[in-house]
């Protein structure tokens, strides 16, 4: 166990090595695998026995001690004994059986090892090594694969979300909401209002709570909302931190930590978007003050 764990440890320490290392590996299986497997495997199956025996007439063993009187008998035109023909046949047999066993390494490891080994992957990785051959698409799209990399990237909330579409396209979705959130931020930062304005759905039902505690209902509301938060404070660069996203179909929600900086100006945030003809838009913002733990009792209390 003590042995187990340390290696553990170590594997976690060089994760960036056994990222290289696992994709030349694999990599390397995959082209073994192709110069061995064979091109031209057509009724492989139904000719073997048929053409073993016919091989086996035509493979003429040399001269051996054990056969002196065989031997005589092919090169006078003779037939082979039914004992150095079988074993002839039993020979051909055994070259035709690893013909069709061309199957890659990569095919005959065990699912959970091919998927423990593409874990230690980034998402970078996963889809550079998708794209080396058909073989490594066909591992790299595993969906195991794509449901473990979610979970070390994003959140292990959601074990017991089984996605319509897989666990890769529910990856690549939650990977697109988290990078609009980020661009919220970045608004914020640059205190943009025509891009804040493009950002946020035009809807009467939009709403959004600023950390004042003030409802903005409706776009335009929501707007100048904005443009008062621009004009009277300097350009806020936020720390995120524990983002957490769900997404459906079409709407998704993120929740959130941000800090103005680490001692002071915490706030608990809830973005809510929706996605129209393949865009995600902002319909709901929502900023708290994030309370102290004596804030907290009190506000149970009452």
């Amino acid at each position: 166990m003590e042995i187990a764990y340390s290696l553990s440890i170590a594997l976690q320490s060089h994760q960036p090595l056994i990222t290289a290392i696992i994709i030349t590996l694999l990599s390397l299986l995959a082209v073994r695998s192709f110069f061995k497997r064979p091109h031209h495997k057509s009724n492989v199956t139904g000719t073997a026995s048929s053409s073993a025996k016919k091989q086996a007439r035509e493979a003429r063993p040399s001269s051996s001690c054990n056969h002196t009187s065989n031997s005589a008998a092919l090169l006078n035109g003779g037939a082979a004994g039914p004992a150095e023909e079988d074993m002839v046949m039993a020979d051909v047999s055994k070259v035709v059986a690893e013909m069709q066993s061309g199957a890659s390494m990569m095919e005959q490891l065990v699912p959970e090892i091919t998927t423990h080994a593409l874990s230690y992957l980034d998402y970078p990785s996963l889809c550079r090594l998708s794209m080396t051959n058909s073989l490594m698409r066909k591992a790299a799209n595993d969906d195991n694969a794509w449901k473990a990399l979610y979970h070390k990237d994003f959140t292990l909330e959601q074990d017991t979300v089984t996605p319509v579409n897989g666990w890769k396209a529910y990856y690549a979705a939650t990977r697109a909401i988290m990078n609009v959130n980020t661009e919220f931020f970045n608004i914020i930062k640059d205190r943009s209002l025509l891009v804040m304005s493009r950002f946020w759905l035009n809807a009467d039902y939009v709403k959004c709570i600023h950390a004042s505690g003030v409802l903005f209902s409706g776009y335009n509301a929501v707007i100048q909302s904005w443009q008062h938060a621009f004009n009277w404070e300097q350009g806020v660069d936020f720390q995120v931190r524990d983002v957490q996203a769900r997404v459906l179909t079409n709407m998704a929600w993120v929740t959130m930590k941000t800090y103005v900086d680490m001692d002071n100006g915490a706030f608990n945030m809830t973005n809510i978007f929706e996605l129209h003809h393949g865009r995600w838009y902002l319909v709901d913002h929502h900023s708290s003050e994030m309370l102290a733990d004596g804030d907290i009792g009190q506000q149970i209390v009452h």
